[in-house]
């Protein structure tokens, strides 16, 4: 029997379930998703039903479960990539680019002064120093753009100026972490030799450029000359080739597919009503049926048994409290800065304290390559959990909904 016949049907129902029930408790989605991912690991199922655990899902038969997911965070990072909006970012640049900056490099910073006793207790032999910071500080440093936005448009504060700053930051802070990310890789990638360090890096810049300098303008170009609007059948295959092409081009340079997949949907023309035919024809597909069995693999991979002692949990708290100070202190001292009350301040460090599904892949590509242990993965991954969680009770507590809390004139 086709095991993944099994594992998809099982792995949509506990997440749906676990979803809804985050939802009537007035959580994200994605926390409940989470939930279920790690409901079917080792952590629970695992642990009260090991034979059943160890029938549905032997290490064997995961590769298809995992080449599948995949291919959905590629289209979900596609989608990621084509929603960022930059002329917004160009209207209000200071202030995002303030917030962004300062609340990725305070907690890079909390990340270098972790670093060293966290590598000599949990770092896995032979990964360098430079890329397990470089890991550990995108791992504290990220915002995950796609829930935030879904946590605005909850609380209908999408268009208001915590809003508008909240999104622009998130998307200067994803556009950053998957540029650090991949410099990260190369350096994983590299076998200790300068010539392929040197490689990898000219061909990660030559993809750059042509993506950025050529095919956008291009496909820019080529949208202006078209007189229909519709996005055809066609024109969504090119659009599938351009993206599984561009994953594949990064995947070959060394760097990541996700990464290639984010800069394709960069890339992609902002017509509305193809923005708005892609999100409904792949957007429904990848939620429901793909991306479950990543939150599958990321809960296979949690080991709670792992945290089984005082010192181990002592360092998994130290972890989420420089993740929480260091977001939400360093986007709310450039929200003061800029002119902002302390409680638009605090309501901005919430929302980009938010992490969700961006940090999971990320921690999962680390994971990868050999960058994260068990442990430290199972740490970083209730760091994820906890700070998502937080958001919807701070902006609870803080009363922010709608307009209500304005920029001062």
């Amino acid at each position: 029997m086709n095991l993944l016949l099994l594992q998809i049907p099982v792995v949509i129902l506990v997440t749906l379930v676990c979803a809804w029930i985050a939802r009537r408790l007035g959580q994200a989605r994605v926390i409940g998703e989470i939930v279920g991912g790690i409901l079917l690991g080792p952590s629970v199922l695992g642990r009260f039903a090991p034979t059943f655990s160890q029938h549905l899902f032997p290490k064997a038969s995961l590769g298809a479960m995992e080449e599948l997911s995949t291919v959905g965070l590629i289209l979900f990072l596609f989608i990621v990539g084509m929603e960022l909006d930059d002329r917004q970012l160009r209207q209000q640049r200071f202030t995002a680019l303030a917030a962004s900056g300062t609340s990725i490099v305070v907690p890079f910073l909390a990340a270098i002064l972790l670093a060293h006793s966290l590598r000599e207790r949990f770092a896995p032999h032979g990964i360098g120093s430079v890329p397990f910071v470089m890991f550990l500080g995108i791992s504290m440093s990220i915002t995950a753009f796609p829930v935030l936005a879904r946590i605005l448009e909850e609380r209908n504060l999408m268009g208001s100026p915590l809003g508008t700053t909240a999104i622009l930051c998130a998307a200067v802070d994803d556009v950053v972490a998957w540029l650090l990310l991949a410099v990260a890789l190369t350096l994983v990638d590299v076998h200790g030799t300068p010539g392929v360090l040197a490689l990898h890096f000219g061909m990660l810049i030559a993809y750059l450029v042509f993506m950025l300098g050529v095919m956008r303008p291009l496909a820019t170009r080529i949208v202006k000359r078209r007189n229909n609007p519709e996005l055809s059948i066609d024109l969504l295959g090119m659009a599938l080739v351009f993206l599984f092409a561009s994953a594949a081009v990064t995947d070959w340079a060394g760097v990541h597919p996700l990464f290639g997949a984010f800069i394709a949907g960069v890339c992609f023309p902002r017509v509305e009503q193809w923005q708005q035919a892609i999100r409904a024809r792949v957007d429904m597909l990848t939620s429901v049926l793909l991306l479950p069995l990543f939150f599958a693999l990321t809960g296979l991979r949690t080991r709670l048994d792992l945290l089984n002692d005082s010192t181990t949990w002592l360092w998994a708290g130290v972890v989420l409290l420089a993740a929480i100070f260091g977001k939400v202190g360093g986007a709310v001292l450039a929200a003061r800065w800029s002119g902002q009350n302390w409680r638009a301040a605090l309501a901005l460090g919430a929302l980009l304290n938010t992490r969700g599904l961006v940090e999971l892949v990320v921690l999962n590509i680390a994971y990868n390559v050999g960058a994260f242990t068990p442990t430290l993965f199972t740490m970083l991954v209730v760091m994820a959990l906890v700070t998502t969680m937080c958001t919807t009770p701070a902006l609870n507590f803080l009363k922010v909904r709608g307009t209500e809390i304005k920029e001062p004139a």
